[in-house]
């Protein structure tokens, strides 16, 4: 019963995951491997910061993806153009991300549902358009090759394994920010919103500065993401944050469990590996990819952990505490009555 107990503890099996994790690169003896890894792991800081939007707000973005573009392309200028170091690009590239998410955040505050979605599918093809016709800052379709790789106590970054356990652990970092969000009462606010946006402003909540708040946040993830991304591959082009990575980011949080937090993780990690297995039916993949996530959005319409996650909405629970108040009360005063009777 002990043994069970202790199989069925999350913080046991976070270990066991990371363990899990922080020995794979002894097994994966081949590069290619090793690429996938990686992409898993940048997939999976992507994913959590869109489940901040999506998941624990309800905001439905699709321009992810340009917040990705941001980082990686605001990262990538300052290292060719100015010198500067990796570790310095990188702050600057999530905090330019985030202040686009903001810059998103805004216009969009008075939409809500399918039409957020549009507004922001608009804006991340109008971020697109700009890198194809930013001239030589950007140089269009051309890209930005030669980008430097970061350099970091002598550790060779050439090497994909050191490249890998850096993102594990910023991985890992952000995973925990975003999993204790919700334990917040900035983190509660956003919840109360997801559920029902106008009683939540009904309870004072300023639900346009939380939801500007959260596509910052997400934007600013992504931004992290995507400076990681342009000094790993050494190369970027507008091509590389189109609308269709924003879908994939989308679908690997609903196939995982929006709101579950450990669920889009695991979206990112059966959608990265997913393709690469079905590589053998070149002309066949994108057809059975398809219908897996069909199958399983049938199967689990709330994704794979969405099950997982028993958690009342904070309007629910806050809304039964004042209830149960009510009535302790009530019953205190009719037996004060009674008594007086």
């Amino acid at each position: 019963m002990k043994i069970r107990n202790i199989v069925k503890d999350r913080r046991v099996q976070a270990g066991v995951i990371l363990l899990l994790a922080a020995v794979a690169p002894i097994f994966l003896h081949t590069a290619s491997l090793m690429h996938i890894a990686v992409l898993i792991l940048l997939y999976i800081i992507l994913s959590l910061g869109l489940e901040v939007a999506l998941g624990i707000t309800g905001l439905f973005s699709l321009c992810h993806a340009a917040f990705y573009g941001m980082g990686a392309y605001v990262s990538a200028l300052l290292s060719i153009y100015f010198g500067l170091s990796f570790w310095i690009t990188l702050p600057i590239a999530a905090i330019c991300a985030g202040l686009f998410g903001v810059l998103i955040g805004l216009p969009a505050l008075r939409t809500n549902g399918d039409y957020l979605a549009i507004a922001t599918l608009g804006f991340g093809e109008i971020f697109r358009l700009l890198l194809i016709n930013g001239g030589e800052i950007t140089r269009g379709p051309r890209g930005l090759p030669s980008i430097p790789r970061p350099v970091f106590f002598g550790l060779d970054f050439t090497n994909k394994g050191t490249y890998y356990y850096i993102l594990l652990f910023v991985a890992v970092m952000i995973f925990l920010v975003v999993l204790n969000i919700p334990r917040t009462f900035f983190g509660r606010a956003l919840m109360a919103i997801r559920d029902d946006e106008d009683a939540a402003a009904f309870m004072g909540i300023r639900t346009s500065r939380y939801k500007v708040c959260a596509f910052a946040i997400s934007g600013l993830i992504a931004g992290i993401a995507g400076a990681f991304y342009a000094h790993y591959i050494c190369f970027i082009s507008p091509d590389t944050f189109i609308y269709n990575d924003s879908i994939t980011i989308l679908t690997m949080v609903l196939i995982g469990g929006s709101g579950t937090v450990a669920g889009p993780a695991l979206g990112a990690v059966i959608l990265t590996v997913l393709p690469e297995l079905l590589r053998s039916f070149v002309e066949y993949r994108m057809l059975i990819y398809g219908l897996i996530v069909v199958i399983m959005m049938q199967l689990r319409p709330k994704g794979i952990l969405g099950h997982v996650n028993t958690r009342t909405s904070y309007l629910d629970s806050l809304l039964g505490s004042i209830r149960d108040k009510k009535i302790g009360g009530d019953q205190q005063g009719g037996s004060t009555n009674a008594t007086g009777t």
